[in-house]
């Protein structure tokens, strides 16, 4: 088998990411590799992360080997570049043979982050949301926030979608854009939403378990540290489900400062290990692990492959 040489490593950017990369697709291979990583079948460490000196960010790398992906996901997040030209996220992700561990080719991680991060909420949606939702909250007004209302559209039809965000500018624009109704407090925004996307880098809880309508499907992707928090103590008291254990009493905020009991692993709920209640209110708390990137970028890298 010959290797692949650095000097002709194909690079795939952005733009062809986004040409061949469709939601359809993506939640089902996060699906089957949530259940491979909650079965033993994958072999990565807790995301590895080191502060960047003088700066509000990271950086981060994160590998991960399932049984049809291998892959490394170098990643920066910049929080200081919200609002201007350069994403507060950036990274590479770096696709490697494994049969005999030779590079493939060199992603742009960007748009992966951002489409798989959401995918994952949908998948989860599609799995534990009630059928038919009469409202879908969306909290925050970055991309996470945008990308969340396609996934979510892809697994539910709802008949209001509401969205909020500390900055109200910022939230209003976005609130016309994705066709979403714009409410100007939090509260009234969360109550009675049978899907709730919390999106925001908060650092203390925006959303209070009190506001939840019973049975709800919550989702909280943001992230700012592993002592930042979305959501309050009596949120964190519902059914709470996490992609990794050890990632989450590492790296999530609100597991870590509410002490709460994880009731899964998604990937037990998606094999049948595990069986969520009926009528729960369910917390998916998603720090994002290694694995969806590289199975994520391998899916991107085959259908880039098959069109070129």
């Amino acid at each position: 088998m010959l290797s692949q040489g650095l000097e002709t490593l194909p690079i795939v950017g952005e733009s062809a990411v986004a040409e061949v990369l469709d939601w359809g697709p993506l939640l089902d291979v996060l699906e089957t590799a949530m259940v491979d990583f909650s079965s033993g079948n994958v072999a990565q460490p807790v995301r590895q992360i080191v502060q960047v000196p003088g700066h509000d960010a990271i950086l981060a790398a994160m590998p991960a080997i399932g049984s049809e992906a291998m892959a490394v996901k170098i990643v920066t997040l910049y929080h200081d570049n919200a609002g201007t030209g350069v994403p507060t996220h950036q990274g590479v992700i770096m696709v490697l043979d494994k049969q005999n561990g030779s590079p493939l080719a060199l992603l742009d991680g960007r748009l992966i982050t951002e489409m798989r991060t959401a995918a994952g909420s949908a998948a989860a949606a599609r799995k534990l949301a009630v059928a038919a939702p009469e409202v879908v909250t969306i909290l925050g007004n970055g991309v996470q926030a945008r990308a969340h209302a396609e996934a979510l559209a892809v697994v539910r039809d709802w008949s209001e979608l509401r969205l909020w965000a500390r900055n109200a500018e910022r939230g209003q624009a976005l609130a016309e854009e994705i066709g979403a109704v714009w409410f100007a407090d939090a509260e009234a925004a969360v109550r009675e939403a049978d899907i709730v996307a919390c999106t925001t880098a908060a650092k203390e809880p925006i959303v209070h378990g009190g506001w939840l309508k019973p049975g709800s499907f919550v989702t909280a992707v943001g992230w700012n540290t592993p002592d930042g928090r979305e959501l309050d103590t009596a949120a964190m008291a519902n059914t709470v489900i996490v992609e990794s254990v050890d990632a989450a009493h590492d790296q999530a905020g609100n597991i870590r400062g509410s002490g709460c009991e994880i009731f899964a692993e998604i990937g037990e709920v998606y094999s049948g290990i595990k069986t969520v209640p009926d009528g729960a209110t369910v917390i998916f708390d998603s720090v994002g692990i290694a694995i969806m990137d590289a199975v994520t970028a391998q899916l991107t890298y085959d259908l880039w492959r098959a069109e070129t």
